[in-house]
């Protein structure tokens, strides 16, 4: 060995050895231990075309902050609640928590591949203070949000970021670019009766869910950091009058933008329409690039993409069983992403009128009325564009309203062909679908694990009328008088496909997921949170960011089992 290499090797096994030396940051009142390997590190700035900063201290926001440059702020700075006329944005800083705050969690997908940063930079104080509010960058100008919305169906005036705060915009090294806000960053003038704040239950939830929802290839915000603290906030979680305190938590999140219908409806309802056009037309020059800027149909090709872009987007939420709960117009985003978890649940036995929102007495927002509410939200961001169309354009929106049925069944059919592993397109697949998801309902069968289980058998095998005892949830459906002739069609329509067993199986296993957030699995790891003990909720990041690969520490948590019998308990609110 020649004396270089004999160097090499030393260096080498002086950089393992700090490996297992370094253990990152240990957060305080937490069993919770980050590890950071300095070797990987080392190898990611080796890597060629890698540019992740392992340092906070060099990350910037882009020199020029759009949002705050384009369109006209509120004149008053200082931040009282209060009625807010003619502008879009109010300059508001986030208010620090007054107890020492904790970066319990965060997501190494959105730090790496969002933001251009490295883990390394979870342990540096600056991180922790900007993403806990204690800290603004220098050129920063923190922003929240003017918009109105109809809730629950009726028109509620000015709403707006109650308790978030844009922090500002960065474009990645991908040519991307995010808007970062702060949610439970404090009062701002939009915050009515609140206080600004959110708490550890519900900022665990929106925090999880949304990166789960992306790792389920469905659009939607991302969460990068969720940050604890000991400030107390109390809440009335079920509007019963019990009040108590609760631990204050902030989520710092990211959107490509946060405007939603209710930001087109506030301006068109109080007849700020220089305003209204000014944030439409930039809306379609930064987000619709396929929509010529100087058409002069260009805001009703705007109106037919978001039609077009929300029925497929609700197709996706009916494929994974995804209940959002809050379905008001302020809560739908003009770039159909899913924004703003509240009361969410992901139905588990199936039923059509799954409410996952205790708050919902009317149950408005049920699985099954989602693509109705769609077209609801539709017609009132209509309603909100009419002030800058003329009257032959006015004709047109009820017929681009119209598509929006036969887009959203077009999706739907296409994922729920993809769940039972067909690639084609045959005349009697809405049958198939619609008597399979009825046995489920007849039964209350668990939707996500019936899937994934007639996904993961061999349907070769099944030769006679039993289904092995493993294959809990399709042992349900097999009770049912019609499951067995289902069966018998469904391999028929196979056979029409041409497909081998192993190709299905391939197909079924990479679109329907063996994990998902079910609500049992999020009080678990709150209430352990609550414990400060965050192992519940990295554990649950960890195994959602892959819901399709099966998992050993999953199966021994029971994710894929029955829900246990308490959770059939559990309530969600709208209190957060």
């Amino acid at each position: 060995m020649s004396s270089s290499d004999l160097l090499s090797l030393c260096l080498f096994s002086c950089v393992v050895f700090l490996c297992f030396l370094y253990t990152g940051a240990v957060y305080p009142k937490s069993k919770e231990c980050k590890r950071l390997c300095i070797f990987d590190i080392i190898l990611r700035d080796q890597c060629p075309g890698a540019s992740i900063l392992h340092s906070f201290k060099t990350w910037r926001f882009d020199r020029r902050q759009v949002l705050a440059t384009t369109f006209p702020l509120d004149p008053i700075l200082q931040n009282y609640v209060r009625q807010v006329p003619k502008c879009l944005f109010s300059v508001v800083y986030p208010v620090p928590l007054k107890t020492e705050t904790y970066l319990v969690s965060y997501s190494k997908s959105v730090l790496n591949h969002i933001l251009d940063l490295s883990d390394y930079v979870t342990t540096s104080k600056e991180f922790v203070d900007f993403v806990s509010g204690s800290w603004v960058l220098s050129g920063s100008v923190p922003l929240s949000h003017r918009y109105g919305g109809h809730q629950f169906g009726y028109w509620s005036g000015q709403l707006g970021d109650g308790r978030a705060v844009m922090l500002g915009e960065y474009t990645n090294q991908r040519g991307e670019r995010w808007e970062l806000q702060l949610k439970g960053s404090g009062r701002t003038p939009y915050s009515r009766q609140g206080d600004g704040r959110a708490v550890l239950r519900s900022s665990v939830r929106e925090f999880l869910c949304s990166e789960a929802m992306f790792h389920l290839g469905i659009p939607t915000s991302r969460a990068a950091t969720l940050v604890v603290s000991d400030d107390p906030v109390i809440r009335d979680q079920f509007y019963d009058g019990h009040p108590r305190v609760e631990r204050g938590a902030v989520v710092l999140r990211l959107a490509p933008s946060w405007f939603r219908i209710g930001s087109l409806e506030i301006l068109a309802k109080n007849k700020e329409l220089q305003v209204l056009r000014q944030l439409l037309d930039f809306v379609i020059e930064n987000y619709f690039l396929h929509i010529n800027t100087t058409d002069k149909d260009k805001y009703l090709e705007l109106y037919s993409t978001i039609v077009s872009d929300t029925a497929e987007l609700i197709a996706h939420w009916q494929s994974v069983g995804f209940t959002h709960g809050v379905c008001n117009t302020d809560n739908f985003s003009l770039l159909a992403i899913t924004i703003d978890y509240g009361p969410f649940g992901f139905m588990e036995d199936y039923n059509p009128k799954f409410v996952p929102n205790s708050s919902d007495d009317e149950g408005r927002y049920s699985y099954e009325n989602q693509p109705d509410v769609g077209v609801f939200n539709l017609e009132k961001l209509g309603e909100a564009i009419k002030p800058v169309l003329n009257h032959q354009q006015l004709k047109q929106l009820p017929y681009i309203l119209q598509g929006y049925e036969r887009i959203y069944k077009d999706k739907f059919m296409k994922l729920f062909r993809q769940k039972l592993g067909l690639y084609t397109d045959k005349e009697d697949d809405e049958n198939l679908i619609a008597v399979f998801l009825k046995i489920m309902e007849d039964t209350k069968s668990d939707f996500t694990m019936s899937f994934r289980e007639l996904g993961e058998i061999d349907l070769l095998g099944l030769k006679t009328e039993s289904v092995p005892q493993n294959y809990w949830a399709l042992n349900t459906m097999a009770d049912h008088e019609w499951f067995w002739k289902w069966v018998a069609i469904y391999k028929k329509r196979l056979q029409l496909e041409g497909t081998t067993e192993k190709r299905r199986q391939s197909l079924m296993n990479k679109t329907n997921p063996r994990y998902i957030l079910r609500n049992w699995m999020a009080q678990e790891a709150v209430e352990k949170a609550d414990r400060n003990d965050f192992s519940g909720v990295n554990k649950l990041l960890s195994i959602l960011e892959h819901p399709m690969e099966f998992d050993e520490e999953a199966e021994k948590a029971g994710y894929s089992s029955r829900s246990p019998e308490w959770s059939k308990s559990l309530r969600v609110s709208c209190s957060s």
